[in-house]
């Protein structure tokens, strides 16, 4: 088990290395950006569908939706930064961090709804004024959000970092702990931690979402429309939860060799400095681009 999950860790890094190094990135990116625009024309013709009452028009719609998300996940996108970057910090089991990934998911495509609809009813604006305030004010706030998550992550790296440095796991001379140990580690923080990642991500509606609802609530199908965001979302969740569980693998593929004791645990506080360093980085760039 331990040299499967040692040769999984090795994959990604290639993965890694193809994506950031020789331009993977930009073309996955691309590729992304060319099927968006495919859905989102196949999208207008379904609700033409779906307004003219056509049979199997709603599970198109809903399947269109899905494939959406399923793109605009695929490009670059803020989620996988979160979700992976702590996924690779923080020891997290793997079923939790995919709830997480699922949930923040579907908690942006609520946000989603409630911009829209707050915004038709409370403040009676448009398409382009409820695009303009996703793009504009929230996504600045999602990103800032996420940096800060990432700035979180390193200083309690450093400050884990810091204490085991001062004392052993257990003391030599009264036979306690003064040190958390890689069992310590391995538990979920808190439910902090869970609103925070969940936040920062649900923050920034997807547009795709604000598309379809804003649509389908001038044609008088809201319930369709409402479904739709939420398939968004699940589109989405099925690329987040993915990076949740190569986050996972990478983790313990390159945990797998240690033993445990304050070696493995200096390793982790070292890969949750790093990971949130990196979520810092990134997020803090995607922050001044937005300004």
């Amino acid at each position: 088990m331990r040299s499967v999950l040692t040769l999984a860790a090795l994959a990604l890094i290639g993965l890694a290395i193809w994506l950031w190094g020789f331009g993977g990135a930009t073309d996955v990116a691309r590729w992304a950006a060319e099927q968006q625009r495919e859905v989102q024309t196949a999208l207008a013709g379904s609700l033409r569908a779906l307004r003219a009452g056509e049979p199997g028009a709603v599970s198109g719609l809903l399947a269109l939706c899905f494939a959406y998300g399923f793109f605009h996940a695929a490009g670059p996108g803020h989620g996988k930064i979160l979700i992976g970057g702590y996924g690779v910090g923080a020891r997290v089991p793997l079923l939790r961090l995919a709830v997480l990934a699922l949930v923040s998911s579907l908690a942006q495509a609520a946000t989603a709804v409630v911009l829209v609809y707050g915004g038709v009813f409370l403040f009676e604006l448009g398409r382009e004024a409820m695009t303009g305030l996703a793009e504009d004010w929230l996504a600045p706030a999602s990103y800032g959000a996420i940096a800060a998550v990432g700035v979180w992550l390193m200083l309690r790296g450093l400050r884990r970092w810091r204490t085991t440095e001062r004392t052993d796991e257990v003391c030599a001379s009264c036979g306690n702990r003064h040190a958390p140990s890689l069992e310590d580690a391995a538990q979920v923080r808190s439910l902090r931690d869970a609103v925070a990642l969940i936040a920062a991500v649900a923050i920034r509606p997807c547009t795709g979402a604000l598309f379809v609802l804003i649509l389908t609530w001038r044609l008088g199908l809201d319930a369709a429309g409402i479904a739709g965001a939420f398939a968004m979302g699940l589109g989405t969740a099925s690329v987040t939860v993915a990076v949740a569980v190569a986050a996972v693998t990478l983790r313990e593929g390159m945990m797998a060799r240690l033993t445990g004791g304050d070696g493995a645990l200096r390793v982790l506080t070292v890969l949750e400095i790093a990971a949130g360093a990196l979520v810092a980085f990134v997020a803090g760039q995607l922050f001044l681009r937005a300004l």
